[in-house]
């Protein structure tokens, strides 16, 4: 079932469901203050009759790619708001799709979510308009991606961890590091397979934390110059083992099976896809994630259809339906009553398993792991330095 749901994603989503890194640029602002954008007080009133959505692949299916998996239907017989879902591949495409105007709510990755709130693009939350919020996974609320001094900024929708994966029959029956990643004497050399984004750079970094512990990181999405240097040396040091930079499922899925990439950095939902030689586990070292927020557009015209589907994409059954269909754990706690197997699976109700996954952030110059005695590298220099590194 999971693999049809991947394929069916895949054939029907186009170029942008297939290519989900992101490219570099994007915009958005290096931090700072927070600018002051009002919370909306309430009460959620009659639906205005429209709402435009920004999603990733998967994420608000109108029955159009399965008449199976249509969770944006009911809600607009629920609720009068007929929506307008546009997909988009990349982080930065969202990020300026949103500077653009237009746009209602967002579900935006952490390598996107502090560009939109710090670019005034994005309002803050009351939560206590959204009963579902309650029954999110605590973990989950109030991150550093989707808050800021304490003030919610949108509705978590699932997450998923960055997993290692590697071909037993090239590597061993057992694998738990990064190190067949990065290291020179890695039984995956030539054939290894990063993450083609700016973000990939925190995975150097997890790994550094544990390696090179004098360097002083705790967390990877703060790094100062030495260790931002570091984290690059590293992924220098990487790239004479790698077989090709990864962004599109297809190309993944396709390496994988046919064995040219060995050795990788991969999802649950694709590890599901793949052959019995293919091991997968969270390593040791700990793992980068994604967290991803429905977010609400600071100047929406539609606000009360706004909140209405941010409750509505939280429920119990309507997180539970897209979550899977996406393949990810889903962020109601409820979820988990009506699929057991799929928070087993992605490990949704285990708090530890969550502990050392780092979500994806956006570095700012203002260091997010409070320090204030330096100043940290910025994203718009995270994807100058990708960009240089990949040429």
């Amino acid at each position: 079932m999971q693999n049809s749901r991947l394929l069916k994603m895949l054939a029907v989503g186009g170029a942008a469901a297939l290519v989900l890194a992101a490219c570099g640029g994007g915009g958005g602002s290096d931090a700072g203050s927070v600018p002051d954008v009002p919370m909306y007080e309430g009460p959620v009133g009659d639906g205005e009759g429209a709402l435009n959505i920004l999603a990733w692949p998967g994420y608000a299916e109108n029955g159009s790619t399965d008449p199976s998996a249509n969770w944006v239907g009911p809600f607009e017989e629920a609720t009068g708001c007929k929506v307008n879902v546009k997909v988009f591949g990349t982080s930065d495409e969202a990020v300026k799709l949103m500077q653009g105007g237009g746009w209602d709510v967002v579900s935006a990755s952490g390598d996107a979510s502090l560009r939109l709130i710090y670019g005034s693009n994005v309002q803050p939350i009351n939560t206590e308009l959204t009963p579902n919020y309650a029954d999110i996974f605590p973990d989950l609320k109030m991150q550093s991606h989707n808050s800021v001094n304490g003030v919610a900024y949108g509705m978590p929708h699932g997450r998923g961890a960055n997993l290692l994966v590697w071909d037993k029959n090239v590597v061993g029956e057992t694998a738990d590091s990064w190190s067949i990643m990065f290291e020179p004497d890695s039984p995956a050399a030539g054939g290894v397979g990063p993450y083609d984004s700016p973000i990939y750079i925190a995975d150097a970094a997890v790994y550094l934390m544990a390696t090179q512990p004098e360097l002083g990181i705790t967390d990877p999405y703060a790094l100062d110059q030495t260790q931002f240097d570091a984290a690059i040396a590293l992924l220098k040091q990487q790239k004479a083992l790698v077989s090709e930079y990864w962004s599109d499922y297809n190309k993944q899925i396709e390496a994988i099976t046919n064995g040219s990439m060995t050795g990788a950095t991969s999802w649950q939902v694709l590890v599901n896809y793949y052959p019995e030689n293919i091991g997968s586990t969270k390593a040791k070292e700990g793992a980068t994630g994604w967290s991803d927020t429905w977010m609400i557009a600071k100047d929406t015209p539609n606000l009360n259809c706004a909140y209405k589907w941010l409750d509505w994409i939280a429920s119990p059954e309507i997180n539970q339906q897209a979550t899977a269909w996406f393949g990810e754990a889903p962020s109601n706690v409820l979820a988990c009553d009506i699929d057991p197997e799929q928070c087993k699976t992605y490990h949704a109700n285990e708090p530890a398993y969550w502990e050392d996954v780092y979500y994806w952030n956006t570095p700012t110059e203002a260091c997010l792991d409070g320090r204030t005695d330096v100043k940290c590298v910025p994203y718009s220099e995270w994807s100058k330095a990708w960009s240089e590194l990949r040429s």
